[in-house]
Protein backbone atom coordinates (compact mmCIF):
# COMPACT_ATOMS: atom_id res chain seq x y z
CA UNK A 1 0.00 0.00 0.00
CA UNK A 2 2.78 2.21 0.67
CA UNK A 3 4.83 1.99 -2.58
CA UNK A 4 1.43 2.67 -4.74
CA UNK A 5 1.06 5.83 -2.13
CA UNK A 6 4.69 7.12 -3.56
CA UNK A 7 4.06 6.31 -6.69
CA UNK A 8 1.10 8.45 -7.19
CA UNK A 9 2.72 11.30 -4.86
CA UNK A 10 6.01 11.01 -7.28
CA UNK A 11 3.94 11.17 -10.34
CA UNK A 12 1.55 14.33 -9.16
CA UNK A 13 4.49 16.37 -8.13
CA UNK A 14 5.83 15.64 -11.65
CA UNK A 15 2.67 16.36 -13.48
CA UNK A 16 2.93 19.59 -11.19
CA UNK A 17 6.20 20.30 -12.80
CA UNK A 18 6.23 19.93 -15.97
CA UNK A 19 2.60 20.37 -17.32
CA UNK A 20 3.16 24.43 -17.23
CA UNK A 21 6.17 23.67 -19.77
CA UNK A 22 3.72 21.45 -21.76
CA UNK A 23 1.04 23.84 -22.23
CA UNK A 24 3.92 26.43 -23.50
CA UNK A 25 4.95 24.04 -26.42
CA UNK A 26 1.06 22.91 -26.88
CA UNK A 27 0.26 26.99 -27.13
CA UNK A 28 3.13 27.56 -29.78
CA UNK A 29 1.65 24.71 -31.90
CA UNK A 30 -1.73 26.43 -32.72
CA UNK A 31 -2.28 29.24 -35.43
CA UNK A 32 -4.72 31.41 -33.05
CA UNK A 33 -4.10 34.66 -31.51
CA UNK A 34 -5.56 33.35 -28.44
CA UNK A 35 -4.64 30.69 -25.80
CA UNK A 36 -7.19 28.14 -26.15
CA UNK A 37 -6.94 24.19 -25.96
CA UNK A 38 -7.59 21.77 -27.68
CA UNK A 39 -6.56 23.78 -30.75
CA UNK A 40 -8.57 23.32 -34.17
CA UNK A 41 -5.57 23.98 -36.24
CA UNK A 42 -2.07 22.42 -35.53
CA UNK A 43 0.81 24.55 -37.26
CA UNK A 44 4.75 24.73 -37.08
CA UNK A 45 4.06 28.06 -38.87
CA UNK A 46 5.07 29.98 -35.12
CA UNK A 47 8.35 28.80 -35.33
CA UNK A 48 8.95 29.38 -39.03
CA UNK A 49 8.60 32.88 -38.08
CA UNK A 50 10.61 33.06 -35.06
CA UNK A 51 13.40 31.62 -36.88
CA UNK A 52 12.97 33.74 -39.94
CA UNK A 53 12.63 36.99 -37.51
CA UNK A 54 16.28 38.63 -37.13
CA UNK A 55 14.84 40.05 -33.29
CA UNK A 56 14.99 36.41 -31.73
CA UNK A 57 18.77 36.11 -32.37
CA UNK A 58 19.25 39.69 -30.62
CA UNK A 59 17.33 38.43 -27.95
CA UNK A 60 19.23 35.49 -27.49
CA UNK A 61 22.55 37.00 -27.85
CA UNK A 62 22.23 39.71 -25.19
CA UNK A 63 20.20 37.23 -22.44
CA UNK A 64 23.47 34.89 -23.52
CA UNK A 65 25.68 38.18 -23.15
CA UNK A 66 24.70 39.07 -19.63
CA UNK A 67 24.29 35.18 -18.46
CA UNK A 68 27.92 34.42 -19.81
CA UNK A 69 29.27 37.36 -17.77
CA UNK A 70 27.82 36.98 -14.58
CA UNK A 71 28.67 33.40 -14.75
CA UNK A 72 32.69 34.42 -14.86
CA UNK A 73 32.66 37.26 -12.79
CA UNK A 74 30.81 34.90 -10.04
CA UNK A 75 32.77 32.24 -10.30
CA UNK A 76 36.12 34.28 -9.87
CA UNK A 77 34.89 36.26 -6.60
CA UNK A 78 32.64 33.73 -4.94
CA UNK A 79 35.43 31.47 -5.57
CA UNK A 80 38.11 34.25 -3.17
CA UNK A 81 34.88 34.93 -1.23
CA UNK A 82 34.14 31.27 -0.29
CA UNK A 83 37.93 31.13 0.65
CA UNK A 84 37.96 34.20 2.90
CA UNK A 85 35.32 32.83 5.22
CA UNK A 86 35.60 28.92 5.12
CA UNK A 87 39.33 28.49 4.55
CA UNK A 88 40.34 31.45 7.18
CA UNK A 89 39.75 32.29 10.77
CA UNK A 90 40.14 36.49 11.35
CA UNK A 91 38.60 39.23 13.02
CA UNK A 92 34.98 40.48 11.27
CA UNK A 93 34.88 36.94 9.69
CA UNK A 94 31.01 36.46 10.88
CA UNK A 95 30.09 39.75 9.86
CA UNK A 96 31.92 39.37 6.44
CA UNK A 97 29.64 36.02 6.18
CA UNK A 98 26.52 37.52 7.00
CA UNK A 99 26.77 40.45 4.85
CA UNK A 100 28.03 38.16 1.88
CA UNK A 101 24.25 36.90 2.16
CA UNK A 102 22.50 39.77 2.61
CA UNK A 103 21.17 40.55 -0.63
CA UNK A 104 19.46 36.83 -1.32
CA UNK A 105 17.13 38.16 1.39
CA UNK A 106 16.17 41.12 -0.59
CA UNK A 107 13.29 41.39 -2.93
CA UNK A 108 14.41 41.57 -6.54
CA UNK A 109 11.81 44.09 -7.77
CA UNK A 110 13.14 46.68 -4.57
CA UNK A 111 17.07 45.56 -5.19
CA UNK A 112 16.37 46.49 -9.16
CA UNK A 113 14.32 50.00 -8.06
CA UNK A 114 17.84 50.33 -6.14
CA UNK A 115 20.06 49.30 -8.32
CA UNK A 116 18.24 52.03 -11.12
CA UNK A 117 18.42 54.67 -8.40
CA UNK A 118 21.93 54.29 -7.75
CA UNK A 119 22.86 54.19 -11.63
CA UNK A 120 20.87 57.29 -12.45
CA UNK A 121 23.13 59.08 -8.99
CA UNK A 122 26.01 58.34 -10.87
CA UNK A 123 24.74 59.43 -14.45
CA UNK A 124 25.04 55.26 -16.02
CA UNK A 125 23.11 55.10 -18.39
CA UNK A 126 21.66 51.52 -17.84
CA UNK A 127 22.02 48.69 -20.79
CA UNK A 128 23.12 45.00 -20.31
CA UNK A 129 26.49 45.73 -18.97
CA UNK A 130 24.66 47.45 -16.14
CA UNK A 131 22.32 44.64 -16.06
CA UNK A 132 25.31 42.22 -15.11
CA UNK A 133 26.33 44.88 -12.10
CA UNK A 134 22.84 44.19 -11.12
CA UNK A 135 22.71 40.06 -11.79
CA UNK A 136 25.89 40.13 -9.98
CA UNK A 137 24.73 41.76 -6.55
CA UNK A 138 22.37 38.79 -6.31
CA UNK A 139 23.83 35.75 -8.23
CA UNK A 140 26.76 36.14 -6.28
CA UNK A 141 25.89 35.28 -2.82
CA UNK A 142 24.26 32.62 -4.25
CA UNK A 143 27.31 30.97 -5.85
CA UNK A 144 29.60 31.63 -3.09
CA UNK A 145 27.51 29.77 -0.35
CA UNK A 146 27.73 26.84 -3.18
CA UNK A 147 31.40 26.63 -3.35
CA UNK A 148 31.52 27.17 0.61
CA UNK A 149 29.91 24.18 0.84
CA UNK A 150 32.69 22.28 -0.94
CA UNK A 151 35.11 24.48 0.89
CA UNK A 152 33.79 23.19 4.37
CA UNK A 153 34.86 19.41 3.54
CA UNK A 154 38.17 20.30 2.34
CA UNK A 155 41.17 19.50 3.66
CA UNK A 156 43.94 21.87 3.55
CA UNK A 157 46.56 19.56 4.96
CA UNK A 158 46.58 18.01 1.41
CA UNK A 159 47.92 21.50 -0.25
CA UNK A 160 50.89 21.02 2.56
CA UNK A 161 51.81 17.46 1.67
CA UNK A 162 52.02 18.35 -1.84
CA UNK A 163 54.04 20.61 -1.38
CA UNK A 164 56.44 18.62 1.29
CA UNK A 165 56.35 16.81 -1.92
CA UNK A 166 57.89 19.43 -4.25
CA UNK A 167 55.17 20.38 -5.83
CA UNK A 168 54.99 24.11 -6.49
CA UNK A 169 52.02 26.65 -5.42
CA UNK A 170 50.93 26.80 -9.66
CA UNK A 171 50.72 22.67 -9.37
CA UNK A 172 48.93 22.78 -5.88
CA UNK A 173 46.51 24.87 -7.31
CA UNK A 174 46.19 22.61 -11.05
CA UNK A 175 46.15 19.45 -9.00
CA UNK A 176 44.76 18.95 -5.78
CA UNK A 177 42.96 22.26 -4.98
CA UNK A 178 40.64 23.06 -8.50
CA UNK A 179 40.09 19.32 -8.76
CA UNK A 180 38.40 19.12 -5.61
CA UNK A 181 36.51 22.26 -5.99
CA UNK A 182 35.33 21.45 -9.68
CA UNK A 183 32.17 20.02 -8.66
CA UNK A 184 31.20 23.26 -6.40
CA UNK A 185 32.51 24.85 -9.36
CA UNK A 186 30.21 23.66 -11.71
CA UNK A 187 27.21 23.55 -9.56
CA UNK A 188 27.92 27.53 -8.93
CA UNK A 189 28.44 28.23 -12.63
CA UNK A 190 24.86 26.11 -13.59
CA UNK A 191 23.23 28.08 -10.83
CA UNK A 192 24.61 31.17 -12.03
CA UNK A 193 24.06 31.01 -15.67
CA UNK A 194 20.75 29.31 -15.13
CA UNK A 195 19.06 32.13 -12.29
CA UNK A 196 20.69 35.15 -14.48
CA UNK A 197 19.29 33.48 -17.88
CA UNK A 198 15.57 33.61 -16.62
CA UNK A 199 15.57 36.74 -14.69
CA UNK A 200 13.29 39.32 -15.43
CA UNK A 201 12.51 41.55 -12.19
CA UNK A 202 15.86 42.54 -12.34
CA UNK A 203 15.72 43.15 -15.77
CA UNK A 204 13.46 45.21 -16.28
CA UNK A 205 15.01 47.98 -13.77
CA UNK A 206 18.29 47.60 -15.06
CA UNK A 207 18.45 46.89 -18.78
CA UNK A 208 17.61 50.01 -20.37
CA UNK A 209 17.16 50.14 -24.11
CA UNK A 210 18.56 46.52 -24.61
CA UNK A 211 16.06 43.87 -24.02
CA UNK A 212 16.36 40.72 -22.17
CA UNK A 213 14.70 36.71 -23.31
CA UNK A 214 12.47 37.44 -20.25
CA UNK A 215 11.56 41.01 -21.06
CA UNK A 216 10.30 40.70 -24.11
CA UNK A 217 8.27 37.24 -23.45
CA UNK A 218 7.10 39.24 -20.77
CA UNK A 219 5.80 42.69 -22.89
CA UNK A 220 4.62 40.48 -25.76
CA UNK A 221 2.11 38.48 -23.73
CA UNK A 222 1.50 41.36 -21.59
CA UNK A 223 0.16 43.79 -24.30
CA UNK A 224 0.16 41.46 -27.92
CA UNK A 225 0.66 38.06 -27.70
CA UNK A 226 0.97 35.76 -30.72
CA UNK A 227 2.22 31.91 -30.82
CA UNK A 228 5.11 33.18 -32.05
CA UNK A 229 5.93 34.22 -28.08
CA UNK A 230 5.61 30.68 -27.39
CA UNK A 231 7.45 29.27 -29.59
CA UNK A 232 10.77 31.29 -28.84
CA UNK A 233 10.31 30.65 -25.43
CA UNK A 234 10.64 27.46 -26.36
CA UNK A 235 13.90 27.89 -28.56
CA UNK A 236 14.85 29.62 -25.29
CA UNK A 237 14.12 26.71 -22.60
CA UNK A 238 15.98 24.28 -25.06
CA UNK A 239 19.16 26.43 -25.34
CA UNK A 240 19.20 26.38 -21.69
CA UNK A 241 18.69 22.92 -21.54
CA UNK A 242 21.18 21.99 -24.03
CA UNK A 243 24.14 24.53 -22.51
CA UNK A 244 23.24 22.65 -18.93
CA UNK A 245 23.84 19.31 -20.46
CA UNK A 246 26.92 20.21 -22.15
CA UNK A 247 28.01 21.40 -19.35
CA UNK A 248 26.96 17.64 -17.26
CA UNK A 249 28.89 15.85 -20.70
CA UNK A 250 32.02 17.31 -19.83
CA UNK A 251 32.14 16.77 -16.20
CA UNK A 252 31.64 13.31 -17.00
CA UNK A 253 34.59 13.74 -19.05
CA UNK A 254 36.47 15.40 -16.14
CA UNK A 255 35.59 12.47 -13.98
CA UNK A 256 36.23 9.65 -16.47
CA UNK A 257 40.15 11.23 -17.39
CA UNK A 258 40.81 11.94 -13.69
CA UNK A 259 39.29 8.46 -12.39
CA UNK A 260 41.65 7.20 -15.93
CA UNK A 261 44.92 9.21 -14.82
CA UNK A 262 44.63 7.69 -10.72
CA UNK A 263 44.35 4.01 -12.21
CA UNK A 264 47.32 5.04 -14.65
CA UNK A 265 49.48 5.72 -11.20
CA UNK A 266 48.30 2.86 -9.27
CA UNK A 267 49.38 0.88 -11.81
CA UNK A 268 52.32 2.18 -12.25
CA UNK A 269 53.17 2.80 -8.39
CA UNK A 270 52.71 -1.25 -7.93
CA UNK A 271 54.94 -2.19 -11.20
Amino acid sequence: MKKPLQTLWLTAILILLYVPILSVILASLANTRYMRFPHRNWSIGAYTDAFSQHETLVLHLVSFKVAALVTILSLLLATLGAMAFARYDWRGRSIYQKLVVLPIFFPQPVLGLAMLLFFSALGITPSWKTAVFAHLVWILPIVTLVISIRLFGYDPAQEDAARDLGASRWQVLREVTLPHLAPGLISGGLFAFLLSWSNLPLSIFTTGADTTLPEWLFSRVATNYAPVVSAIAVIGTLASVAIGLVVLAALRMQRRAARQSSSASASISTS
